[in-house]
């Protein structure tokens, strides 16, 4: 619960307010770390004076690490760094199974709140907070940022982005069929209806794993339950078994049946939605502001596409949440050092400018500046200021939890569950939780 409390606390407007944020420096100092943790036997100092260390992260950036990482041991001869790829369901599985067996990396990519809080309350990540003392991160990162890296009273990462999520739109599909940005809940249906009745399917998601159709989810949740409430009911301080939850779920599964989803969507990889929205397949994707970067990627023009808040009513807050590295509470001042060194080549001034499509900016530092060329960005910012934000769930919620709901979602969209199951399926999950 201290976890899920903190972030409840944190990710208020004036998080965002403080995100005028780019580039990192910096030096590192020694410092001790808890000692839990253990590194595996590969990574260790070898024979000829070089300290090795093992970085985990996204499949979606290896195009910039991999060149990051071959540019940073080409200019130091006492650091090697060797980066492993995932995707993101796969990053979480294997930080999960190397936990469990004692061999984490150096150092891999993570989320906050109960994603980053579980190698924190098992003593596997190092504790920076008197690193950062040292070496005056307080005038390098965000205040805001660091207090969402500050898990079970540790700070336990290296704050790398902080996201906000919207819906983002095709704006020829609009256009083509006379559909206004929607202020209420009422005028997203209505825009919904009009884009079926054209053989365009409104909202592109996927459900495999979940947490993609989760954003859509809790977006509705929002709407029914409202801001207090819903964010009583994600501290655990509120069932989550009751009629605000009931309407949601009930909403979801209408949108299931009209066919506002991709056909098969439960089964697809949400590293795909891109693609029927380039296409003009569906309309509307819920992502955060790396979109931009990710159609740049892509051979894609930004400008074709714009974003909203969803309609959920009150202010319409948006969700957020928190990216970072973590390091091995087992690392030696060494490994730590190199650990360092390399992050702050990677969130240099330098290599941000020269892959700013594999950064989700603009990243949480001091002295950052919003990104060239990507137009939704600071709209999507201003937005959440000016709006408010909310946890993302699978942040909000335990794991144990968060697969409960993910559950949920499936059965429902398939008919083999109603609402009123779901609701009180997850409030069970919650009271096994705390009673656990």
């Amino acid at each position: 619960m201290k976890v899920k409390k903190l972030i409840s606390k944190v990710l208020a407007p004036a998080v965002i307010l403080s995100l005028t944020l780019s580039g990192c420096g910096g030096s590192a100092g020694s410092t001790n770390g808890s000692g839990e943790g253990t590194v595996a036997s590969s990574q260790q100092k070898s024979g000829n004076g070089v300290t090795e260390v093992s970085f985990w992260t996204l499949s979606t950036r290896q195009t910039a690490v991999e060149q990051l990482v071959s540019d940073f041991n080409a200019v130091h001869n006492d650091i090697k760094v060797k980066a492993s790829f995932y995707d993101t369901d796969g990053l979480k599985d294997a930080c999960k199974v190397a936990a469990s067996s004692k061999t984490l990396p150096n150092m891999w990519f993570n989320w906050g709140g109960s994603l980053g809080g579980f190698y924190a309350e098992n003593g596997l990540t190092y504790d920076l907070t008197d690193y950062a003392e040292a070496n005056d991160w307080k005038n390098k990162f965000t205040q805001s940022s660091m207090d969402l890296c500050t898990l079970d009273g540790k700070l336990s990462g290296y704050p790398t982005s902080y996201n906000v999520l919207g819906v983002y739109y095709k704006k020829a599909l609009f256009e083509q069929y006379g559909i206004e940005v929607p202020k209420t809940f009422e005028e997203f249906e209505q825009a919904c209806a009009t884009l079926k009745e054209n053989g365009v399917t409104p909202i592109s998601t996927a459900g495999l794993n979940g947490w993609h159709t989760m954003r859509f989810v809790e977006l509705l949740i929002e709407h029914y339950a409202g801001a207090q409430k819903h964010d009583s009911m994600n501290t655990f301080d509120e069932s989550y078994d009751n009629d605000a939850v009931v309407q949601a779920l009930a909403k979801y599964k209408e949108f299931c049946d009209k066919g506002y989803f991709p056909d098969g969507f439960l089964t697809q990889d949400p590293n795909d939605t891109m693609l029927a929205l380039a296409t003009g397949k569906c309309a509307m994707d819920i992502q955060g502001q790396w979109y931009d970067g990710h159609f740049i990627q892509n051979g894609q023009n930004p400008d074709e596409y714009g974003v909203f808040a969803f309609p959920s009513g009150g202010s319409n807050r948006m969700s957020a949440f928190a990216e970072m590295t973590q390091f091995n509470a087992g690392n030696t001042p060494e490994q730590l050092e190199a650990c360092m060194a390399f992050m702050d080549y990677y969130y240099s001034p330098e290599s941000v400018e020269k892959f700013s499509e594999y950064y989700n900016l603009p990243l949480p530092t001091t002295d950052a500046k919003m990104p060239e060329g990507m137009p939704n960005v600071p709209v999507m910012l201003e937005l959440s200021k000016n709006n408010g934000v909310f946890t993302i769930t699978d942040q909000a919620f335990p794991t144990e939890v968060a697969d409960v709901l993910f559950n949920a979602q499936d059965a429902i969209a398939n008919g083999q569950m109603t609402p009123e199951e779901g609701a009180a399926n997850i409030q069970n999950a919650i009271v096994a939780y705390q009673n656990k």
